[in-house]
Parts: C-alpha cells; structure tokens; sequence
C-alpha cells in the first residue's frame, strides 16, 4: 500500500462527495479541466494507493504515485490561475 496517494485520493473522493462546487468555476458552471485534473488524481491515488502496480509501461505512467501528484498539481494550478 502506498498511503500518501490513498490519503490523496480519500480526500479528493470525499470533499467532493460533500462540496461538489469544489469542481466548479466561480460562477457556478462547471470547470471540466479542474474535474479532469482532480478525477485523475484521485483514480491514479486509488489504484496506486491500494498497492496495485499495473504491467504495461502506458498505464503505469497513468496510474503511479507520481502521476498523482503531477494531477494534484494541475489541478491547483487550474484552481487558482484564474
């Protein structure tokens, strides 16, 4: 198990499960490259943080600790740029 991108992607599943406007432009319509940054995080936190390291190179590089946290990355970038 790799914790750091479990937590990541916890937090990500449940602050949006509680604040969906958290994926959401100021004025209330939808950022899909905030969603798109955030959902990889957490689908990349989820896979990586249960342990499961996949075979092929393409959806390792998707799919890792590091992946993760360049989304987490992005996704604040995209968050607070504007």
């Amino acid at each position: 198990m790799h914790f750091p991108s479990l937590l990541a992607a916890l937090l990500i599943m449940l602050g949006g499960s509680i604040y969906p406007l958290a994926f959401a432009r100021p004025d209330g319509s939808p950022d899909h490259g905030l969603a798109f940054a955030l959902f990889w995080a957490m689908s990349a936190g989820m896979v990586r943080g249960v342990g499961f390291v996949p075979h092929a190179s393409v959806w390792k590089l998707l799919f890792s600790g590091w992946s993760c946290s360049v989304a987490l990355l992005l996704a604040a970038y995209l968050r607070w740029s504007m």
